[in-house]
C-alpha cells in the first residue's frame, strides 16, 4: 500500500499518514516550569526548538528526519498549533511536543541556561506599522538569552525575506553567534522548509538565511536598538 501523503499548497508535507493505531499526541498542555525535557520526552536526546512553529511544517520535517532528536515547537497562535499538533499526532512523532504560548516568556522563563542544542526562528514578523515595532521579538536582549540558552557550539537558525531586517538582524546576531550565510534553496526542503518560504519563493522575494554556531564568549561590541525601513517589501 502506498503511503498516505499531505499537502500544503500543492508541496507534499514531510513524512506519511499512519494508521490510526500509530497516532500519538504531540499537543503539550500544562507543562512543569522550567520545561523539563527528559521527563517530557522519556529519554535525553539533542534537543530543537522552533520559535513561532507556525503550522509545523519544518519540525515535523525535522522530527521525521532525526528520530534521536527532541523536537519543541512554541507559537501564539493557538489555530496554528492545533494543525502543527495534528500532522505530528498522524506521523506518530513521539519526539515532537507543541505547544500554544508567547515565545519571549518561554525563552526566559521556562528553557534555561545550557539546555538547548538548537535554536530555530523562520520569518520573524517585522511589524510594519511604526507603532508596534516594540513587538519585534529579536532585540538584543532576546539574542543574549538565546546564546544563554544554547549549549557550547549550539545552534541558530534564523531566515527571512525582509531585507532591511535581515541587514539588521545579521549584524546584531553576529556579537552572539558566527554565521554562514546562504540564500539558495534548503537541501532538505527545495521549495521551502515553512509555508511562509513557499509563498515567498513563489512570488520571487529574496530569501536571506543564517545558520550560526554560538561564540564561546560575546563579541564585545553594542547592538542597536531595532530600528530600519519598515516599507513593505514589493
Amino acid at each position: 500500500m502506498d503511503p498516505e501523503l499531505e499537502f500544503e499548497l500543492g508541496v507534499p508535507l514531510p513524512g506519511s499518514v499512519l494508521p490510526q493505531d500509530r497516532w500519538t499526541r504531540t499537543a503539550l498542555e500544562g507543562p512543569r516550569r522550567p520545561f523539563d525535557w527528559d521527563r517530557v520526552f522519556g529519554r535525553s536526546g539533542p534537543r530543537v526548538v522552533e520559535l513561532g512553529c507556525g503550522t509545523g511544517r519544518y519540525l515535523v520535517g525535522s522530527s521525521v528526519a532525526r528520530p534521536g532528536h527532541d523536537h519543541l515547537g512554541i507559537d501564539v497562535v493557538e489555530r496554528l498549533v492545533r494543525e502543527a499538533s495534528g500532522r505530528g499526532d498522524r506521523r506518530g512523532l513521539a519526539n515532537l511536543r507543541l505547544v500554544t504560548g508567547d515565545a519571549v516568556t518561554w525563552l526566559f522563563e521556562w528553557l534555561t541556561e545550557d539546555s538547548v542544542d538548537e535554536i530555530h526562528v523562520y520569518h520573524p514578523q517585522p511589524y510594519y506599522n511604526p507603532a508596534e515595532k516594540g513587538l519585534r521579538i529579536l532585540t538584543p536582549e532576546f539574542l543574549d538569552r538565546m546564546w544563554k540558552v544554547l549549549r557550547r557550539d549550539g545552534l541558530f537558525v534564523l531566515q527571512t525575506d525582509h531585507p532591511p531586517y535581515w541587514r539588521y538582524l545579521l549584524q546584531a546576531a553576529s556579537k552572539y553567534f558566527e554565521p554562514e550565510v546562504d540564500s539558495g534553496p534548503w537541501p532538505d526542503a527545495p521549495e521551502g522548509r515553512t509555508r511562509r518560504e513557499i509563498i515567498s519563493r513563489r512570488k520571487g522575494m529574496p530569501i536571506r538565511r543564517m545558520a550560526a554556531r554560538r561564540r564561546p564568549t560575546p563579541l564585545p561590541m553594542e547592538i542597536p536598538r531595532i530600528d530600519f525601513d519598515t516599507r513593505r517589501p514589493r
